[in-house]
Formats: C-alpha cells, sequence, structure tokens
C-alpha cells in the first residue's frame, strides 16, 4: 500500500460559510483554521494547500471569555524607534472587527509560504452581507 500525497487542485476546492455570531473567538478560529488548512479532508498534505475558503459573517459579534475584553492586548510596531502600539481587544472590535478573528486564525496557520497563502483564503465581514453569493458557499455550524 502506498502513501497518498495530494495534489494542488483549486478545482476541488469548497466554499464555507461561517456565522460567528455568540461564538467564542478561540474555538471558532481553531474550526476555521482547520478548514482552511484542509485538515478535515482524508487526503491532508501538510505542504500542499488542499483546504477551503471560509467566509465569516457577523464578526462583530464574536465572544470573548472572562475579563480578555479588557486585559487582552494586542502589540504592532509602526518600525520607528519608540513605535511599539497596543491596544485592548475591545476597541479593536469597534475598530476593525474582523482583525481579531483574522490575528487569531494566523497565529494558528505556518508562518511560511504556504500560511500567507492560506490566509488570502479567509474572507472576514462584520454584518451578515457578504459579496459571495455567486460562490454559493455552504453554511457549516462549528
Amino acid at each position: 500500500m502506498k502513501t497518498m500525497s495530494a495534489k494542488f487542485e483549486p478545482d476541488q476546492r469548497k466554499w464555507v460559510l461561517v456565522d460567528a455570531e455568540n461564538q467564542v473567538l478561540g474555538r471558532l478560529a481553531t474550526q476555521v483554521a482547520m478548514r482552511l488548512r484542509g485538515k478535515h479532508l482524508p487526503h491532508f498534505t501538510p505542504h500542499v494547500d488542499t483546504g477551503d475558503f471560509v467566509v465569516v459573517i457577523n464578526a462583530e459579534k464574536i465572544q470573548l471569555t472572562g475579563r480578555k475584553w479588557d486585559q487582552k492586548t494586542y502589540y504592532r510596531h509602526t518600525g520607528y524607534m519608540g513605535g511599539l502600539r497596543a491596544t485592548t481587544a475591545k476597541k479593536l472590535n469597534q475598530d476593525k472587527p474582523d482583525r481579531l478573528i483574522r490575528l487569531a486564525v494566523w497565529g494558528m496557520l505556518p508562518k511560511n509560504r504556504l500560511g500567507r497563502k492560506l490566509i488570502k483564503k479567509l474572507k472576514i465581514y462584520a454584518g451578515a452581507e457578504h459579496p459571495h453569493e455567486a460562490q454559493q458557499p455552504a453554511k457549516v455550524s462549528l
């Protein structure tokens, strides 16, 4: 019996719709990362992009447990000396609600060419509307 290695076939990808309303951020992010990577498929191969496109709606209604809205801090650097900027999860959700989910999912993907390719298949929208009706995404409950 030979070990099967998947090939990159862009026609085999599916589109999946995930509703983030009242979902806990980390638990949602693990399922989304698994779908993007293709780990839910029997022909998963670590070095090949076999995952699905994922559309996340209602990103502004995501939940965090405990006191993370005030205590969880996200850092970024401007590139200048002393340019470290910090923001809380609450402020980040008010300004850019899609950024919370994108950062959580990015933390679960590989940090290489494959990971950068996978994160482009993630589409996040703050409200319930999205422009991907033509792809007919299948609604998935996580």
